[in-house]
């Protein structure tokens, strides 16, 4: 007897099906080949749409009740000064502008590679610099023209500052050098709360970021904030110093990364305007009253609110090679370094 062969009329039922989950907004997976024929994406894309929806497999789909509005980049730069306090090198020994340039070029170069996934987000770069050289400055404006977005360069003037109070160090230089971090800070934190809309990150000149650092964020920032209706602080960074201790934390599920409950941080995070707002008095004192450790009002911030870690880090922060707050573990440091080079 002759075989009849229906593979005409399975693939017509099939492409049906599909037309079918297409209009009814279900999406399928082929788990022959992992691919998602209503999407037409394979299960390793990125498969959310920002401010709609968010896929994790096998989990399902999260409905984004929580979508970002904008994004205001805060960078505080100083190429003059290698660290405010210690005498220490960095890592691969170079002048402190390297850092600063790399550290701009991977957030451009991480925006770059978002931008089709945030066309929908209103984007702003502001630069706040202490005392760098004409040259450097220029060279600043050349990379952020790299892409077509939004940019401000903001001038430091110190003598605005009077009422910030450093502690007494019995070194004129660190002092003068911790004063101009601190009115950076606060310039940053002014810079939010008067010209933010939603989400501001707050960034220091020496973290180099993955090139998925900004889409991650900005996903888990919506998929976090929907699933536990709160808004949150994210750091880019898994410090080491965080695993020397028993400290219990929560295991979620972003976008593509895990994220850990964290009670610290330094001061590259990112938050959104109303937290800000609320935790204003909080931030000001901060940045006007130095404390030992630096961070301790803002940690306390987090006895209160979420502060999530990425696992495994999307950035690098370039301090000495032996320093605890440092050099992320599972990381490969010299390729990110390399990829960022100007």
């Amino acid at each position: 007897m002759k075989k009849i062969n229906n593979s005409k009329k399975n693939n017509l039922i099939k492409k049906l099906f599909i037309k079918l989950c297409r209009l009814i907004g279900f999406e399928i997976i082929d788990q022959s080949n992992l691919n998602l024929p209503v999407s037409k994406k394979t299960a390793t894309d990125n498969l959310g749409q920002i401010g709609k929806k968010i896929i994790t497999l096998p989990l399902g789909e999260t409905k984004i009740s929580r979508p970002v509005k904008s994004l205001d980049i805060i960078i505080k730069t100083c190429t003059s000064i290698n660290l405010v306090t210690q005498n220490k090198k960095r890592i691969f020994e170079k002048n402190k502008s390297d850092y600063t340039f790399r550290t701009i070029n991977s957030l451009i170069n991480s925006l770059n590679f978002s931008k089709n996934f945030l066309k929908d987000i209103d984007i702003k770069i502001y630069i706040i610099d202490d005392n760098s050289k004409k040259e450097d400055l220029e060279k600043i404006r050349k990379i952020i023209a790299k892409i077509n977005i939004k940019f401000e360069i903001i001038n430091l003037d110190l003598e605005k500052f009077k009422q910030i109070k450093v502690l007494n160090k019995n070194n004129p230089t660190i002092e003068k050098n911790m004063r101009a971090t601190m009115a950076s800070i606060l310039t940053s934190f002014n810079i939010a709360k008067e010209k933010s809309n939603d989400l501001v990150y707050f960034v220091e000149d020496d973290y180099i970021h993955k090139k998925e650092t900004i889409i991650e964020m900005v996903s888990t920032y919506e998929k976090i904030a929907t699933e536990l209706d709160r808004e949150l602080f994210l750091c880019p960074v898994d410090y080491p110093y965080l695993y020397k201790k028993l400290d219990n934390s929560n295991i979620l599920i972003g976008n593509n990364y895990h994220w850990r409950t964290v009670n610290e941080s330094l001061l590259t995070f990112l938050t959104s305007k109303d937290l800000v707002n609320k935790y204003w008095n909080e931030l000001l004192l901060m940045a006007e009253n130095e404390h030992s450790p630096f961070e301790t009002p803002l940690h306390k911030i987090y006895e209160k609110e979420l502060c999530l870690s990425p696992i495994p880090s999307l950035a690098m922060h370039c301090t000495n090679v032996n320093s605890v707050f440092g050099l992320s573990p599972n990381i490969n440091w010299k390729k990110l370094w390399d990829e960022n080079e100007i």
